[in-house]
């Protein structure tokens, strides 16, 4: 485990304790002092070092988080959303102390709305959760992230997934927001009208805003059908030139694929292992279809051309709901397989996106950079959407290590900016890649601060994330 570091607390402990005598007051035995509840508040999965809050607090409804940000707003306390905690940029850390909000007990789901596709839910919800609610209503929610993640925070970081080239972003999915705003204000970003030209797209302020500028506590989104039918596919390939040209080519053909992972043959071997299955080692594509039965298997056909066109292989389909879910599972548990490479050690996920054009030129680059440094940094990608991960194995308490680390993951994002891609496909800037925005913005990084101190003049909402105040 992570050794904690040092937050650096803006208030004297007087007037801390002020703020957290009147949240305990307010929230009785929904409000926590203790240490474990502090450290668990303090971490998410990501490579960053663990702050711990002074507090943590439950909400259950707007209203209480409106009570929440005025006594915090009135002392100067930070505040700092919390959801399921599976983010990957330090984004709950309390680099300057203060009070987490826990959303998770604010989790249900509000109205259903069939004919209009779409559904009103509060942050807490998971997305399994959701999709499960939603089963007997012929519709789901397909935005994977593969976390079993809480909705809010999936607003909160523009998450997106295996689904993103067919289904988009939350960026596209999200309709409305009820925002709590630093003062205590409610504010509604709009309707749930499918589209809109009424004043400022406040909604996609807030998506991606990673808890600096409000704390979202309803989220309108958008539902699609099930499909008729679902085929999920793989196929092995001698080199990861040619499973990445193989996506491409299928993109620019216009086949709608659902879902377009690229493993390369470190991830498999990861995957094997730990998931016990059998899988060729060697770069592999995992894909899915969705549409009438005639049309995944047309679609099946079509890639599979297209793959043995560029030196695929070993093309297997299947439409068994649960070799599907099998498969997908062990492509959701990537990470974990790749912790499990090497004992004691921990993991440091990074991703990257580019123009899909430029991918095999990156991903290329990449796993040659990869191999010079010596490090074991099994590579899986979106690589429909052009965007790809590492999940690099490192031993912390290896200073020689964690320098390669940072080197690394420093030319992994000037080479995706280099290609007119960005820092982050989907994990967020947070803490972590604070020092590339700028890098990739320019001075849009103004214009953004800009906005945040005037929607958030005391720098009161998650201080120390996304850039410096």
């Amino acid at each position: 485990m992570a050794p904690l570091a040092a937050a650096q607390p803006r208030l004297t402990p007087t007037a801390t304790q002020a703020a957290l005598d009147a949240l305990k007051q307010l929230l009785g035995d929904r409000f926590s002092s203790a240490q474990a509840v502090r450290d668990q508040h303090g971490r998410d999965e990501s490579w960053a070092l663990p702050l711990p809050p002074d507090a943590v607090v439950f909400p259950h409804n707007t209203e209480e988080v409106v009570e929440i940000v005025k006594i915090c707003a009135a002392h100067g306390l930070p505040i700092i959303p919390y959801g399921a905690g599976t983010s990957l940029e330090g984004h709950v850390t309390a680099v300057q102390g203060g009070v987490s909000i826990d959303l998770m007990q604010m989790n249900r789901i509000i109205q259903v709305n069939a004919e209009d596709l779409d559904v009103v839910v509060q942050p807490g919800v998971r997305r399994k959760q959701l999709n499960e609610y939603l089963r007997d209503t012929g519709l789901f929610f397909p935005i994977d992230p593969g976390a079993d993640a809480s909705i809010g925070g999936m607003v909160s970081t523009r998450a997106s997934g295996t689904n993103a080239v067919r289904y988009g972003t939350m960026r596209e999915n999200v309709l409305a927001l009820t925002v709590v705003m630093a003062d205590g204000r409610i504010i509604r970003t709009s309707k749930r009208a499918k589209k809109s030209a009424a004043g400022y797209d406040l909604t996609k302020l807030f998506t991606g805003s990673e808890g600096t500028l409000g704390i979202i506590t309803e989220i309108t989104l958008k539902l699609y059908g099930i499909p008729e039918a679902m085929s999920s596919a793989i196929c092995s390939f001698n080199t990861l030139e040619g499973a990445v040209n193989t996506v491409i080519q299928t993109i620019q053909a216009g086949i709608p694929v659902a879902r377009i992972e690229l493993l390369d043959d470190v991830q498999v071997a990861a995957i094997n292992a730990y998931s016990k299955l059998d899988m060729p080692v060697q770069n592999l594509l995992m894909l899915e279809f969705h549409g009438t039965e005639s049309g995944v298997g047309e679609q099946a056909e079509m890639v599979q051309s297209i793959a043995s066109d560029h030196g695929g292989n070993n093309f297997q389909w299947t439409v068994k709901p649960e070799e599907r879910a099998k498969l997908w599972q062990a492509r959701h548990d990537a990470a974990y397989a790749s912790k499990a490479l090497r004992k004691g050690c921990e993991i440091m996920a990074t991703d990257v996106c580019v123009p899909i054009s430029r991918l095999a030129e990156c991903i290329l680059e990449t796993k040659e950079d990869v191999e010079k440094t010596g490090l074991i940094a099994p590579l899986v990608g979106h690589v429909g959407d052009g965007n790809f991960h590492l999940a690099v194995v490192v031993d912390r308490n290896s200073p020689m290590e964690v320098e390669r680390l940072e080197a690394f993951n420093e030319r992994l994002v000037h080479r995706a900016l280099r290609m007119e891609g960005t820092c982050t496909g989907e994990h967020g800037i947070g803490k972590g890649k604070m020092k590339y925005l700028t890098a990739e913005h320019g001075e849009a990084v103004a214009v953004m601060r800009a906005i945040k101190k005037a929607l958030d003049p005391d720098n009161l909402m998650n201080p120390g994330k996304i850039f410096s105040i």
